[in-house]
């Protein structure tokens, strides 16, 4: 390989590039040593739905490789132009511009041959060296080295863009390729390890799912329990809280999420957005409900665990149940199933924008067993949780391990023969 003057200085029997020690016998290029740069295709909103295959933003930012089958857009284009923004296999696409730095430059490897072209937000980078090991490109181009060069090279006060320009000077170290295909190999074997626990959490979640619909309408009973049970009027066994926090008392401001429910408002927002004047915020305590009457749709709704108070913009409602009937954690299983959200547009009210009242959820009928059964279901959806949960915890500590491991592979502090 021909050695790019990229290196800052030699130390003993390391280099060093940008303050990051690197064997002696690792190559320094610059990305437009190795690649030729394109920018991709725009076309006329009447063009897309239909046509070729074309990658955009979205599936270069969340995969590292693409396959045509990841691909969703089609565009429509003449042969000429599907000639000149054809993607070949071991092409690598960069995402031009982003909302966010962290996002700029990210870049994925395609692998496939099937006809496929790339969007207007999206730079192609065509080798034109034999350099880089087709597996191990996939990771040393989102190595923290290359990763940080692109971010302080992009632009932008609102969106963030980079150019050709700046991504040809973005310098990349290379082992040989025998040590090459080996950390590639390694680092491969761990990401189909995190795609196999990813795939039994898909599958965990789809069975939680099912045992929500069986259990929850009735349909299958657990052992021990059966006899009739007709739906019932949720109402009766709710109560609206609207206690005030006119002493300032409770001084913690929270927000219902439809991802993680329950949170402190700083961690939303970075900061507090609440009033000055918190004194017409309401109290939620643990045990108890709260919702957002416009956002309930999109799942904002969640019971209290993690605090045991907080406080809420006066816009949530917040509610509690009648326990001797009716057990909470047995009422959230019930509203978290897509009978609940499919049923809500049945209940809402509003000329602006639908939203569920108290009211409306009173009026909703559930299946309300005895609370002896109401336990029981409930303990074998919490276990499927604590399933699910264990599995998505091991997938993360393997994405961090593989994090590690890539800063110590792709700077040659840990060495594979």
């Amino acid at each position: 390989m021909k050695q790019a003057a990229a290196i800052n200085k030699v130390s003993g029997n390391k280099k060093v590039l940008f303050q990051t020690e690197i064997p002696s016998e690792w190559d320094v290029f610059e990305l437009g040593q190795l690649f030729e740069f394109k920018n991709g295709i725009n076309a006329g909103k009447e063009s897309y739905g239909k046509g070729v295959k074309f990658i955009n933003v979205m599936e270069v930012i969340y995969h590292d490789f693409i396959t045509p089958d990841m691909i969703p857009g089609t565009v429509q284009i003449s042969d000429e132009q599907k000639e000149l923004y054809l993607v070949k296999d071991g092409d690598v696409l960069f995402n031009r511009t982003s909302e966010t730095i962290e996002e700029i430059g990210m870049s994925a490897v395609y692998n496939g041959n099937e006809d496929v072209v790339f969007g207007g937000f999206v730079i192609r980078g065509r080798p034109i060296l034999n350099a880089i090991d087709p597996v191990y490109k996939r990771y040393c181009l989102r190595s923290n080295l290359v990763r940080n060069q692109i971010i302080k090279g992009g632009q932008g006060a609102v969106r963030t863009n980079i150019g050709q320009g700046d991504l040809s000077l973005v310098k990349i170290a290379l082992p040989p390729i025998a040590e090459q295909k080996s950390i590639g190999q390694i680092l491969c074997t761990i990401d189909l390890t995190i795609q196999k626990v990813e795939q039994l959490v898909n599958q965990k979640e789809l069975r939680k799912k099912w045992l929500m619909q069986e259990l929850l309408s009735g349909k299958r009973r657990l052992n021990s329990f059966n006899g009739e049970v007709k739906p019932k009027v949720v109402g009766q066994f709710i109560k609206e809280v609207s206690e005030r926090n006119k002493e300032f008392k409770v001084t913690r401001v929270l927000s219902v999420t439809n991802s993680r429910g329950f949170i402190n408002q700083s961690d939303q927002f970075d900061r507090s957005v609440a009033s000055e004047d918190a004194s017409n915020y309401k109290i939620v305590r643990k045990g108890q409900f709260a919702y957002n009457p416009s956002r309930v749709n999109v799942g904002s709704l969640d019971l209290l665990r993690n605090f045991d108070e907080g406080i809420l913009s006066p816009m949530y409602v917040v509610f509690s149940t009648d326990e001797k009937h009716l057990l909470a954690d047995f009422l959230y299983f019930h509203l978290k199933t897509q009978w609940f959200y499919g049923h809500i547009p049945m209940f809402v009210q509003g000329s602006v924008r639908d939203s569920l009242s108290f009211e409306g959820l009173c009026s909703m009928k559930f299946f309300i067993p005895t609370t002896e059964e109401q336990k029981a279901i409930v303990k074998v959806l919490q276990a499927a949780d604590k399933e699910i949960s264990l599995l998505k915890l091991k997938a993360e500590k393997l994405r961090e391990k593989k994090k590690g491991l890539m800063q110590q592979l792709l700077t040659g502090k840990i060495r594979v023969k």
